[in-house]
């Protein structure tokens, strides 16, 4: 396959779309992100890089706290009006008739009811990198809603009917594909193959055992 250069920038895709709530139950916003992930697994840590001249940007500098919501279909409308309007001129959570509940775990800061699932997290560091600033946070705790656990209690992520955003447009995320290290199993490739151009679409993509060796 031939390739074309194209001008350097940050075209990773898919990227989440989550609205982040913060500030406090009286004082509260919400700010819609992209630029967001996981920095470390254990302690479990995650960012959000937030432009400077966003009227959120103080507000996480001063209470060093945020909610991470993960976005729903039905909460779209919602975070996309939230990434356009500013916290200046609107209660966001009342013009888009959004719950707002308190976080437990944190001081005193707002995560949105409607969100199948949200992340409290707590800065512990600020990056300066240019347009914008990385707060770095520990994840203190989760809640997911009951309505996207299945029987064995874990968190069945086609039922959040969750959404990811890709250079100004927004996706659907889609069906399930496989299990982390299906691909190595020896049963797979001995139907399936292995590589490029496995059609997956059609394998029978059981959970990978744990190795005897690695316990992985």
């Amino acid at each position: 396959m031939s390739k074309i250069q194209v001008k350097a920038s940050t075209l990773l895709a898919p990227l989440p779309a989550v609205m982040v709530s913060l500030g406090s139950m009286q004082n509260s916003n919400i700010i819609t992100v992209a630029w967001t992930g996981v920095i470390c697994s254990d302690p479990p840590r995650m960012y959000v890089s937030v432009r400077h001249e966003r009227h959120s940007y103080q507000m996480l500098l001063d209470k060093r706290e945020f909610v991470i919501n993960l976005t729903s279909e039905k909460l779209l409308a919602a975070c996309d009006w939230c990434g356009i309007r500013s916290g200046r001129d609107f209660d966001k959570f009342a013009e888009m008739n959004l719950v707002k509940t308190s976080a437990p775990n944190l001081d005193d800061c707002p995560m949105i009811e409607q969100s199948p699932l949200c992340i409290e997290c707590k800065v512990f560091d600020v990056l300066n990198l240019g347009s914008h600033d990385m707060f770095l946070a520990d994840v203190v705790a989760v809640h997911a809603d009951e309505s996207i656990m299945d029987e064995q209690g874990k968190i069945d992520y086609q039922k959040a009917n969750l959404v990811c955003y890709q250079h100004g447009d927004y996706y659907r995320i889609g069906k399930k594909l496989g299990r982390f290290g299906f691909a190595a199993q020896k049963k797979f490739i001995a139907k399936h193959g292995k590589g490029f151009g496995v059609d997956v679409s059609c394998a029978a993509l059981a959970h990978r055992k744990p190795s005897k060796k690695s316990g992985k």
